[in-house]
């Protein structure tokens, strides 16, 4: 084995296919997509290179700081969500259901497997207010409150994506949490136990500091994620009403797709790789700061 990693050629041999595979299929549309935010126009009409103007554009942009403001509030919102909801039914698998958390742990993930479409057209029958009341509506009024337009109004579409979005993926990040937990080792729980740490001092003090670095992927994955989202979005308010659940991917789609702008789509889109790009990084040294102390 020392022979073959210590000769160049094979280790170009042996890598060089899975380089060519990842270059084309990565880093190729990565450049090209690039430099389409110097051009306006689209195939039909030709290219025709625009400098600057793209990147300029997207200061005065009203519709870009909407969908920024959307997509930072949904990032937040979700990412909190996610990770306390998934890191709270983690600690119960392991603390308090142990062997019987098999079937909750496969119901809670069941969501994770269905796909996106399917729950957003269950949720739009759920929260329905039009031509019939939904089933949340219907609850509402038998307990003497009136029906709520929950997709017509800015604010509960955001609560109702947040919701389903929570329910869809919490399974996912329960079982991360869970794999990160059930590693920390079980005598130095009994230890801290017999030292008599209990319950919230066992859990801040113990349990907390050890499960940090499967928190933090956890975070990562969360804001990566939902950075990103799309296809929930799409599928259940299509960004509607007006523009007010359009995230940034959904405006790239639009305004390179739709409208065939593909340079200012191509910026749109750098504007998500940075914004990824900045996250993991501030969250990888923040997390690097305090496994150290």
């Amino acid at each position: 084995m020392k022979s073959v990693l210590g000769d160049r050629r094979a280790i170009a041999i042996l890598l060089g296919p899975a380089l060519l595979v990842y270059t084309l299929v990565m880093l190729v549309p990565v450049v090209w997509s690039f430099g389409y935010t110097f051009v306006k126009g689209n195939p039909l009409e030709g290219f025709r290179f625009s400098g600057i103007d793209n990147f300029a554009r997207l200061f005065v942009d009203p519709d870009i700081r909407d969908a920024l403001f959307f997509t930072i509030k949904y990032a937040v919102v979700m990412t909190a969500g996610q990770v306390i909801i998934g890191y709270g039914l983690a600690l119960l698998y392991i603390f308090v259901l142990r062997r019987s958390s098999v079937l909750i742990r496969t119901l809670v993930f069941f969501p994770v497997v269905v796909p996106t479409v399917a729950i957003a057209l269950l949720f739009q029958k759920l929260f329905q207010s039009a031509p019939r009341d939904g089933v949340v509506n219907e609850l509402l009024v038998n307990v003497g409150l009136g029906s709520v337009d929950w997709l017509g109004q800015a604010d509960t579409a955001f609560l109702v994506i947040v919701v389903m979005d929570i329910w869809r993926s919490v399974g996912f990040y329960a079982v991360l949490l869970f794999a990160g937990l059930i590693d920390i080792p079980e005598d130095i729980i009994e230890s801290a136990r017999i030292d008599g740490a209990r319950h919230w001092s066992l859990f801040r003090h113990i349990i907390v500091p050890l499960s940090l670095p499967i928190l933090f992927s956890s975070i990562i994955f969360s804001i990566n994620g939902t950075i990103k989202v799309f296809d929930s979005v799409l599928a259940l308010t299509g960004g509607q009403p007006g523009n007010s659940t359009t995230p940034l991917t959904l405006y790239m789609y639009r305004t390179a797709f739709a409208f065939s702008d593909y340079g200012y789509g191509s910026t749109i889109a750098l504007l998500l790789t940075i914004m990824c790009l900045l996250v993991t990084i501030v969250i990888f040294r923040s997390a690097r700061r305090d496994i150290t102390n």
